[in-house]
């Protein structure tokens, strides 16, 4: 049974509001889908996932871009949570004949992930912040600053199958769908202005995404889109 037949008033007046929110928002289809999947793995909504993943595949996203959206998700909601989601992605890819695996993205070794890690988180942060984090670090916590260089940004945010701009933007869907993490959104708004990515695009992001996470998390980003790239 589907919604139309169970919850007819819910299913129109839902589907009315998704139209109403992207008449508002310029985001290209391939961005829109790519921080609603996001935003629907932060969220936990595997129904939705499965269903936008498979409709994105036929009109939008890469069958890579998929996967790097399921990998980029890792270093926010942590492997047990991301792993639901990469298994669902595997199905959804192998039902439309994609064998796999794919080629791989990763631009790393673990020589230089360390190093390259930091070279990405400066461009995202900048250098200088991401030095007084680890000057400011104690001696039991400064293995957190290597994990946040090599792992998430070395490991993760600096793979190949997404440009940074694009992985920024899904970054801040996946934090404001998070909830609960109000200090990084903060510092994501400037990481996206750092990489070139502009409020109408924040903004544009919460617009798609207020019918799939609901108010309270999408006021909140408001607010720290509000706060780090106010209105002219």
């Amino acid at each position: 049974m589907t919604f139309a037949e169970t919850d007819p008033e819910f299913a129109q007046y839902h589907a009315d509001f998704v139209d109403e929110t992207l008449r508002n928002a310029s985001l290209s289809t391939r961005d829109r889908v790519i921080v609603q999947l996001g935003a629907t793995i932060a969220a936990g909504a595997q129904t939705a996932f499965r269903d936008l993943l498979d409709t994105a595949l036929d009109e939008s996203l890469t069958p890579v871009e998929a996967k790097e959206i399921g990998y980029q998700a890792v270093a926010y909601v942590g492997s047990a949570r991301a792993g639901d989601f990469l298994a669902i992605t595997n199905e959804v890819l192998t039902a439309h004949g994609v064998d796999l695996p794919l080629p791989g993205q990763s631009t790393t070794t673990p020589d230089d992930r360390l190093a390259r890690g930091r070279d990405v988180q400066g461009t995202v942060v900048g250098a200088d912040r991401v030095d007084a984090m680890y000057e400011g670090a104690t001696e039991d916590t400064l293995h957190f600053q290597r994990f946040l260089s090599g792992n998430c940004f070395g490991d993760t945010v600096g793979r190949a199958g997404l440009d940074l701009p694009t992985r920024e933007l899904l970054t801040f869907a996946l934090l404001v769908a998070l909830g609960g993490a109000d200090d990084q959104v903060r510092g994501h708004v400037a990481g996206n202005l750092q990489v070139g990515n502009t409020r109408q695009q924040l903004l544009d992001v919460l617009t798609v995404l207020v019918a799939l996470i609901g108010y309270p998390r999408t006021l909140n980003g408001l607010a720290a889109v509000n706060e780090g790239a106010p209105a002219a």
